[in-house]
């Protein structure tokens, strides 16, 4: 004979009015004895609270959010003759007949010997890895999520350290989970077995067994980054072109500038002309400025022309956007850059700030080194690196002369830029470099 039975908040110790994070059950769910309704959270520790009846859940009594105490009533379930122990006959599906496969190899009886030695062949069993063999315990154990969502992340192998939690300040919740194995599915299998490029995962190292080490943390935008910037990595197919400015009587504008605009707070870098002259080389080969649409059929040409900045900060690599560079001045982009670097480091950048770019720029001249191969930030099809002006001996065809010379690294997406128009884009930029006056016509 089936009863309906509140389910009540048993006694949880000191802990009143604590606030319920997750509802884990539905109306129409059937449940054990024990099994968790839902979660509750102080501000020490996360519990669940079990049922104390088995039966089939009529009604639920609070919602995310709510607070309850001892003897607050979770749920009203009816219990009895349909508990979650039995299970209708109609559920079982009947055992299909054995198939008899009739064939003239089979009417012929098989020897003895042959019969005796297959069947005392030993059968080996096949041994499966664990699947959370790969996870570590001590980071899965600092995830911040439920209990209940532990136990379902380790049932599918799900390692709760490589999430971002959605809920309730970065909690990570059932969906997050499901989600993530969703994703993980969507991606093309690969022919060995390993990851869809086909290659075999990173061995797992013990890196203490050589000496003394320590484990730190990547920062959310550190991981945030590596994933955007493997992405590009491996679905773009990436060229790099070379090239050198004469930057000497550009350099020498530059200086003359910030003494003349100095009362006014304003100090030009070469970063200022390089996005200027970006903007002019982008209007003459107007691939540079597109993206291809999410087919990879259609190539988009933008109107507009915003220009993104790497910047540094001591938590990772953001890329805020200037926007409409090619109708702003050289003071208006030098201010602008100086704010959007004090934003980037103080933090208050908001996503809107670094979206929309037409092409970015990665500038290491203010650090040192000579070249490198920028990775282009997609869904932009080219990316500009810029590194340490040297001076250096030119052959002006008469004899060699002191130059500043400023490397160049041009890499773009091959799908939509082809070589001849990359050398074409780098040597007219370096061009525009070499004479200011030309970033005026």
């Amino acid at each position: 004979m089936s009863e309906m039975v509140e389910v009540k908040v048993p006694d949880i110790g000191d802990f009143d009015g604590v606030e319920v994070i997750e509802v884990l059950v539905s109306v129409g769910d059937s449940v054990a004895e024990e099994d968790s309704l839902i979660t509750v959270e102080s501000d020490k520790a996360a519990m669940e609270i079990p049922s104390s009846h088995a039966g089939v859940i009529k009604d639920i009594k609070v919602s995310i959010g709510d607070t309850v105490s001892e003897g607050s009533v979770v749920v009203v379930l009816e219990a009895g003759a349909h508990a979650v122990d039995q299970i209708p006959l109609a559920a079982v599906e009947p055992e299909e007949e054995p198939v008899v496969v009739e064939s003239a190899a089979e009417e012929k009886p098989a020897p003895v010997a042959e019969t005796k030695a297959e069947s005392t062949k030993p059968i080996t069993p096949a041994i499966k890895p664990s699947p959370t063999a790969h996870i570590d315990p001590v980071r899965f154990a600092k995830a911040h999520a439920s209990p209940s969502v532990r136990k379902f992340a380790r049932e599918l192998g799900v390692d709760l350290s490589k999430l971002d939690g959605s809920g309730r300040s970065g909690r990570i919740v059932k969906d997050d989970v499901q989600n993530y194995v969703k994703q993980a599915l969507s991606q093309p299998a690969a022919a060995t077995g390993g990851s869809a490029l086909g290659v075999e995962p990173m061995p797992e190292v013990d890196f203490s067994q050589f000496g003394e080490i320590e484990t730190q943390p990547l920062t959310k935008i550190n991981k945030l980054t590596g994933k955007f910037l493997h992405r590009n990595w491996v679905t773009i197919p990436h060229v790099t072109q070379f090239e050198e400015a004469d930057i000497t009587e550009l350099e020498a504008f530059r200086k003359q500038s910030n003494a003349e605009y100095a009362d006014q707070g304003v100090k030009f870098t070469m970063l200022s002309f390089i996005m200027k002259a970006l903007a002019v080389a982008m209007k003459k080969y107007p691939r540079f400025n597109s993206s291809l649409d999410a087919s990879g059929e259609n190539l988009i040409l933008k109107k507009y022309f915003h220009v993104g900045v790497a910047v540094d900060t001591p938590d990772g690599l953001v890329v805020p956007v200037v926007r409409n560079v090619d109708q702003k001045s050289l003071i208006d982009i030098s201010l602008e850059l100086k704010e959007i670097s004090i934003k980037a480091r103080e933090k208050k950048l908001k996503p809107s700030d670094m979206q929309g770019g037409s092409m970015s720029i990665s500038s290491l001249g203010g650090i040192g080194g000579t070249k490198f191969t920028p990775i282009v930030n997609a869904p932009e099809v080219a990316i500009l690196g810029v590194s340490k002006a040297e001076m250096k001996p030119v052959w002006n065809g008469k004899k060699f002369k002191p130059r500043l010379m400023c490397p160049l690294s041009l890499s773009y997406d091959h799908r939509v830029i082809d070589g001849a128009d990359g050398a074409r884009f780098a040597t007219y930029l370096s061009h525009l470099l070499a004479d200011a006056r030309r970033l005026l016509l």
